[in-house]
């Protein structure tokens, strides 16, 4: 068994540290490369992998790493336990420099997430849950215990800066949604888990190091995390592409009539 405060306060230093050296490099001329699928990739994302990997690694030698921007052989398979982490999370929001990208850490046991961080390097605010603890937020030198909103009316929808998709486009004119927030990778989830949002819907592919930390933060605030399927994700799998894209809601009663 792990020990849930030492490895969550772990994850939550590196997640830092790494915010930390992305934002030396954040006003610099930005060298950008290209992966397989086409997803951009930076120093920034290189640099803040290896503080991470390196570091859970080094104070838990036992347990394995999935990293969006490490090589993957397939070791962690069958793993009670499995960290799994982007190191920068919405690279085109870097890139852009609109300030609204993240580091994510979450660790699962047996493919379920149960500690999960999200940092915000240009804003310092940190978000962080475990499981059946609570979620929290760490912002201005202040911890404070988070919860999803109980708004039922007028709801307010996040939606991707970066990612459009036409059937979000059609979900919001059928529900007549009429408050739209805009912001950028799993910064949104944090916008629900702290209330100030009561609906996220997000179609087309994902990975897991997109959603982990996301999931066990929303969850423990009070919240829906569940794939459009209506079944929850299941992580450290040989495919780590989710199976389908995903909601979160604050309360089930929000959850948007599908068209």
């Amino acid at each position: 068994m792990i020990n849930a405060k030492e490895t969550l306060d772990t994850m939550k230093k590196l997640s830092i540290e790494a915010g930390k050296e992305i934002l030396k490099l954040y006003k610099k001329e930005i060298d950008i490369e290209y992966k397989k699928d086409n997803s951009p990739v930076t120093e920034a994302d290189k640099r803040a992998d290896r503080i991470i990997v390196t570091g859970l690694k080094k104070e838990f030698p036992e347990i394995p790493v999935l990293s969006e921007e490490s090589s993957d052989d397939h070791s962690r398979l069958g793993a009670r336990y499995c960290f799994v982490v982007d190191p920068l999370d919405g690279t085109k929001e870097f890139i852009n420099r609109n300030d609204e990208f993240t580091v994510n850490i979450a660790l699962t046991e047996w493919g379920r997430p149960v500690l999960g961080v999200i940092y915000i390097p240009v804003y310092k605010e940190l978000y962080y849950a475990a499981r059946s603890l609570g979620a929290w937020s760490f912002i201005n030198s202040r911890e404070e215990r988070i919860f999803v909103s109980d708004r039922t009316e007028d709801i307010r929808l996040a939606r991707s800066r970066s990612h459009h998709a036409p059937q979000l486009d059609k979900l919001i004119a059928a529900n007549n949604i009429k408050n739209v927030i805009v912001a950028g990778s799993a910064y949104k989830g944090c916008l629900l888990a702290r209330g100030d949002v009561e609906v996220y819907y997000r179609f087309g592919s994902t990975m897991e190091w997109d959603t982990a930390a996301m999931d066990i933060i929303i969850t423990e605030a009070g919240g829906i995390f569940s794939g459009m399927d209506g079944r929850e994700f299941v992580y450290n799998k040989k495919n780590v592409e989710n199976p389908t894209g995903f909601y979160a809601l604050n309360k089930k009663e929000n959850a948007l009539k599908m068209v």
